[in-house]
């Protein structure tokens, strides 16, 4: 039943999905599997559609809230393509991704402008740091169109976590600096075609170009291509982790070194454990619908 799985999955974040999207996501290889399981989905009154949409609950106001959500994507984008381009001039940022609501052509008022930036190897301390105090010093902290939270180091690209949170939000990752880069990195995790064989990953690719860097970043670079380089940029992960387990300690240790990833490769800045709470909302959905409609549906791993 993967066609309830992803229209409860997208339900989480109130987004209507098309039929499109419910076979982009889902693991049949035939259309009309996904027709069937829809007309009996409808007939039993567990999904409903609007238009050319849907959705777990029977509600307009969802199918409205996504078209303007897509409008406003679109408005946004040029803003976050230029922003990219800055990020990708700083020392050591190897290439630089849309991630997160943008990444899947959604925009709401509320919502921040994420990137997914990969760094030189054993410089991502640094590369984070200074990307960090340009948004302290020059944006005044805001992160509304500067949301960077979340960094790996050029040699290990494979992430660790591999689920159905995480497999999303790779296959909708949208690269924009450094094209050969993040073609290594979908090489590394294509265990993401093991939850969505049919999505087209090179559609992702439409807006990236090649990082040009300036010379004052060159000799940046130049400059810290050392050992000095290599203890700085250790100095800069501990001081970093000591101040986020002093924020941070209400974090169970086993959420903190998920949410809070500090290593030499990855640095990850998701204090709410977004990964967690979309895996548990999503099994609880799985659990109702088997309570309310005697449908089982295999639980999701965090």
């Amino acid at each position: 039943m993967t066609t309830l799985k992803t229209i409860l999955y997208f339900s989480i974040f109130n987004y209507p999905v098309t039929k499109d999207q419910i076979f982009e996501f889902s693991t049949y290889d035939d259309l009309r599997i996904i027709e069937k399981e829809i007309d009996f989905l409808m007939s039993r009154k567990i999904i409903f559609k609007i238009n050319d949409f849907y959705l777990k609950t029977n509600s307009n106001d969802l199918v409205k809230r996504r078209i303007k959500a897509n409008k406003r994507a679109k408005t946004i984008m040029p803003k976050a393509l230029k922003v990219s381009k800055l990020i990708a001039r700083f020392p050591f940022v190897e290439g630089v991704a849309l991630s997160g609501s943008l990444s899947k052509g959604i925009f709401h008022n509320n919502d921040d402008v994420d990137f997914f930036i990969i760094t030189s190897a054993n410089r991502l301390w640094i590369a984070r740091t200074l990307l960090i105090l340009y948004k302290k010093i020059c944006l005044l902290n805001s992160k509304k169109y500067f949301c960077i939270n979340y960094f790996i180091g050029i040699d290990d690209l494979e992430i660790a976590e591999k689920n159905k949170f995480t497999a999303m939000e790779i296959a909708t990752l949208m690269p924009t600096q450094g094209e050969m880069v993040f073609k290594e990195f979908i090489r590394l995790n294509y265990w993401i075609k093991n939850y969505f064989p049919n999505k087209e990953i090179e559609e992702n690719f439409r807006f990236v170009a090649n990082i040009q860097k300036p010379i004052i970043t060159k000799l940046i670079e130049a400059l810290l291509n050392n050992k000095f380089g290599h203890v700085l940029d250790e100095f800069l992960r501990k001081i970093t982790l000591h101040r986020w387990r002093t924020k941070f300690k209400f974090l169970p240790e086993k959420d903190f070194k998920v949410a809070m990833k500090s290593t030499k490769n990855v640095s990850k800045h998701h204090p709410q454990n977004f990964q967690k709470k979309v895996i548990e909302s999503l099994n609880e959905n799985y659990f109702q619908v088997k309570k309310k409609y005697k449908i089982t549906l295999e639980p999701e791993h965090a």
